[in-house]
């Protein structure tokens, strides 16, 4: 019975390990800030200065571009 089910299973898998998602920098950056790491405050702190510029850049397109 074991050998049959072993069979089993060899015979159903593709042979191909599954490929892990890889992260993105951001996330990879996202994932450090939140470290205890020494500079990793630093890090956080320029992700948000970076999303705030991007957010105020929206704005003022969208300001630029409504009548």
């Amino acid at each position: 019975m074991l050998a049959v089910l072993a069979a089993a299973t060899v015979a159903c898998s593709n042979g191909e390990p599954e490929k892990k998602q890889e992260l993105t920098e951001r996330e990879k950056d996202s994932v450090f800030a939140r470290s205890r790491i020494p500079g990793a405050k630093a890090v956080g702190t320029a992700l948000r200065n970076a999303d705030s510029a991007t957010a105020r850049t929206n704005r003022l397109q969208t300001a630029d571009t409504t009548p």
